[in-house]
């Protein structure tokens, strides 16, 4: 693009994000976090806003970068050269959400953010545009509470960066003096945009691992017996989103519980939302594959929790409808895939084989229509935000994670976060016409219910 500066190259697992944006099977991600500021904050929200953006684009060189050429198979990054706040941010009322409680004493429903986050999952960057945006919902109730929704391109940010985002604002809010002036346009930063993932991490494949993925791609690749994947693959995607919160005191006794039965929250989840398909899919299935998402973070050098990038890799695990009975063994057994997984520190990852693909477009997403889905769900659980215990500085309360359905992914999403406020919220996100609201619905109270009577238990 003339007249940007050039970044450097997409690497292939951010290209695999461009690809899929650019066809519009897989659109975006969202991370959405409920602020409080104390009574001594007296500025209009929008400046407060304004300047904590001013803080994250300076901290952050992904958020001024934008993508050229994602059409190619040679996409690469450019810098904006400012960034207009007046065209990324927009704010709108709304009615207390994630404060607002069911008669049972558990959290209702966001429905101001569930309608916002649909929307948003539908709607695509636009070069020369940022590849994010923020969309504000203001609390009429209360002028010092307001959530704030960071939308962004996946080949910019992963479910951890929508994190780093909100704690990198929260620091922002924290530091702003009343003194200090708001600007709308925001010169872009000079430092260097952060490495790609196959530059700092080995990236190996073992032979017989390598071996056996060829053998599946070119020869044959048998379709478990029975697997429920939902519909075969189709387009044009429309992104379907449910939230559904837990209270502080449910995620406290269920995680209590977890550390007894030597398992984790993530684990759980993934057995719990299998009990709930199986439940309420017809008897003929008995197999369903998960899907998840694990940061690589941890064993990249130089790369934290704090930054904003793309160092993330799948994993899958399989789960029986006679198994799923002994919910402990099979959360037990979940928890030990995603240990074993990360003892290979990236070693024979799935993304691993990008190196391998020639047209990310018509291989990875053209090329896919009309056949079966290889997997059913997915769990992603971005983890928790501390409290904040201090009455006189800004806090978080309420997160949610969410991201659009994906085209030629899994039938079902299922994206967790929990918040200051010690509640979590499980995001739900499908493709219309993939899987039906009804099975939605009813699958969302099998796992209230199978949660609820942990919980009693404990």
């Amino acid at each position: 693009m003339d007249g940007y500066e050039k970044l450097r190259p997409v690497g292939r697992l951010e290209q695999y994000s461009t690809s899929r944006h650019q066809m519009g099977f897989y659109v975006n991600v969202a991370v959405a976090a409920t602020y409080h500021l104390p009574d001594t904050y007296v500025l209009p929200v929008k400046d407060y806003v304004y300047q904590a953006c001013e803080a994250a684009i300076a901290e952050h060189p992904a958020l001024s970068a934008i993508v050229a050429d994602d059409h190619t198979q040679d996409p690469y990054f450019v810098r904006l050269p400012q960034l207009d706040l007046d065209r990324i941010v927009s704010m709108q009322d709304r009615k207390p959400g994630l404060l607002a409680t069911e008669a049972n004493g558990e959290p209702a429903p966001d429905l101001d953010l569930q309608t916002l986050l649909a929307t948003e999952h539908n709607t695509p960057f636009k070069t020369p545009d940022a590849s994010w945006r923020l969309r504000i919902l203001l609390d009429i109730e209360d002028e010092c509470q307001f959530t704030v929704v960071f939308i962004f391109h996946h080949a910019i940010g992963d479910g951890t960066s929508g994190k780093a985002f909100h704690q990198t604002f929260l620091r922002a809010l924290d530091s702003i003096g009343d003194s200090e002036k708001t600007k709308s346009v925001i010169d872009s930063p000079s430092n260097p945009l952060l490495p790609n993932i196959e530059r700092i991490s080995s990236m190996s494949l073992s032979f017989a691992y390598l071996a056996k993925k060829l053998f599946q791609a070119k020869i044959y690749s048998r379709r478990p017996a029975g697997l429920w994947s939902g519909s075969k693959i189709m387009g044009p995607s429309q992104t379907r989103v449910r939230l559904v919160p837990f209270s502080k005191l449910l995620v406290s006794a269920v995680r209590d519980l977890c550390r007894a039965q030597k398992t984790t929250m993530t684990a759980l989840l993934q057995t719990v939302v299998a009990r709930a398909l199986f439940a309420n899919i017809p008897d003929s299935f008995t197999q369903l594959v998960c899907t998840g998402a694990l940061s690589c973070r941890r064993w990249l050098p130089e790369i934290t929790d704090e930054m904003i990038g793309v160092w993330v890799q799948g994993f899958e695990e399989s789960y029986t409808r006679d198994a799923v009975s002994a919910l402990w063994d099979e959360a037990r057994r979940s928890r030990k895939t995603i240990e074993s997984v990360l003892k290979m520190k990236g070693k024979d990852s799935s993304i691993n084989l990008l190196q391998f693909v020639d047209d990310y477009q018509e291989e990875l997403c053209l090329s896919k229509i009309g056949k079966d889905r290889e997997t059913s769900f997915e769990v992603s659980n971005v983890g928790f935000v501390p409290p904040q215990m201090n009455a006189d500085k800004p806090a978080i309360h309420g997160m949610v994670f969410s991201q659009s359905a994906s085209v030629m992914g899994n039938a079902v999403e299922f994206s967790a976060a929990t918040g200051g406020d010690g509640c979590l919220v499980l995001s739900v996100s499908w493709q219309q016409g993939v899987v039906e609201p009804d099975l939605i619905n009813e699958v969302v109270e099998s796992i209230k219910q199978d949660l609820y009577a942990l919980a009693e238990v404990s």
